[in-house]
Formats: structure tokens, sequence, C-alpha cells
């Protein structure tokens, strides 16, 4: 599917594919958007000495660089493996003009950045000290043969129901309970009444939350069991 790059409301880029007419991010703001969802109400609230993380999907990487960024303000004293999913990656040149580098005031970014691009696929690389990052290519519904530790932090990135809606429906997220840790936490954009319910079906505690710009709500989901 051909893919273009446009400009967001808050000045990060974003990938729109036409044939969809979907964008990999928020037109109210791609950067905007991931700090809110997946650090704000994701990242931050998790305090186990090792975090693992499961994203559904990779995409552009913009939630890599965002957790990478949270994780460098603290004291580096804990680990993060990042485990993420994603069946389709983007091209060099779409990588080049995102540069989403730009976006942060750390020089070091840049560095970063295309260190997380330049992973190489189904190894874990350290990107930064004690910040390990796993992609993997992938259907999402291969999820159930892949051997992960137990997951406590999940971003739930899929596009939206719209134009995927077989990644909004229980046969998934059972995947994704089932990779998880009795009381891990499942963020998301999507503040759909059925996924709402399906959540609940699977034993999670769901909780609505401020959506990010341009969107009232948001959910988190806590599994209990």
């Amino acid at each position: 599917m051909k893919r273009e790059i446009k400009t967001t409301n808050d000045g990060s880029k974003t990938l729109f594919i036409n044939e969809l007419n979907e964008n990999y991010h928020s037109h109210h703001g791609a950067l905007q958007e991931a700090e809110h969802v997946f650090i704000k109400n994701g990242l931050i609230l998790i305090n186990d000495c090792e975090i693992n993380i499961l994203e559904l999907g990779f995409g552009t990487g913009l939630n890599v660089l965002v957790t990478i960024n949270e994780y460098l303000k603290t004291d580096k004293n804990h680990v993060i493996n990042y485990f993420s999913l994603e069946k389709y990656p983007i091209n060099e040149s779409e990588i080049k003009d995102l540069a989403y580098f730009e976006l942060f005031d750390n020089i070091e970014f840049k560095e970063i950045y295309h260190k997380i691009h330049a992973a190489e696929w189904e190894k874990s690389v350290e990107i930064v000290e004690n910040f390990n990052l796993k992609k993997i290519k992938c259907d999402f519904f291969e999820l159930k043969n892949i051997d992960l530790p137990k997951i406590n932090l999940v971003y739930y990135d899929c596009f939206g129901a719209r134009v995927q809606p077989d990644l909004w429906e229980k046969p998934l997220f059972e995947m994704v309970s089932d990779k998880m840790n009795v009381n891990g936490l499942l963020t998301t954009y999507s503040s759909k009444g059925s996924v709402r319910r399906i959540l609940q079906e699977l034993n999670f505690t769901v909780e609505k939350k401020q959506g990010p710009p341009g969107k009232r709500e948001m959910l988190n989901a806590i599994k209990r069991g």
C-alpha cells in the first residue's frame, strides 16, 4: 500500500495510507498522542525494576523513541525490555523523512533514532544502557506462537477499527492477555464500548481516561487474573 508523509498539528510527522484513508497517528499531533497515551497513561504508572513492554505495532518507531526519552529522565537503575510487532516495516526513505530525532532536545537522539531502525529484526538489541529492543516481523495473530517473558505493559496501537476491525475483537485481545502478568497494564487510544466490554470479559478492570488532543477519551485496562 502506498504511504505518504504528512505533518500533524503539533509539527511532528506521520504516515498516511491513501487506500485506507488512515494515518499512523492522530492528525492532531503524532508526538502529543504518543506521549499522552503510552507515557503519561502507561510507562510512568509502572514501578517494576524490570519492565517488559509489548507494542502492537512498531509502525514508525515513535513509541519506542518517546519511551526511551522518558527512560533517560530516570536514574536508569531499572531495565526495559521492549518487544514490538510489525508486519509491514517502513522503508529507508520514510525513516529519513520522518526524522523524529528532531523533536527532541537531546543531541544523542539522532544516533538513537537510527539505531532503533537499524536494529536487526528478531534479535534483542541494547539501544541505550539497560533498554533492550526486539522488533518482531509478523502478523499480530501470530502472537500466540511468540515466546515472550510475562508482559507488564502493553501499548495497544493498532490501526483503527474502521479499517482493521479484526484487531479490535476478542481473539487478539485474548492472545495479548495470555502474554501479560497479573496486574499488567494495557493502554490504548481507543475508547470503543465494544473494546471495553471485551476487556472486562477477559477479567480486566477498565478505566476511561482523558484522551489525547482531539480525542475525548481513551482506555487503561489492568489484568486481574
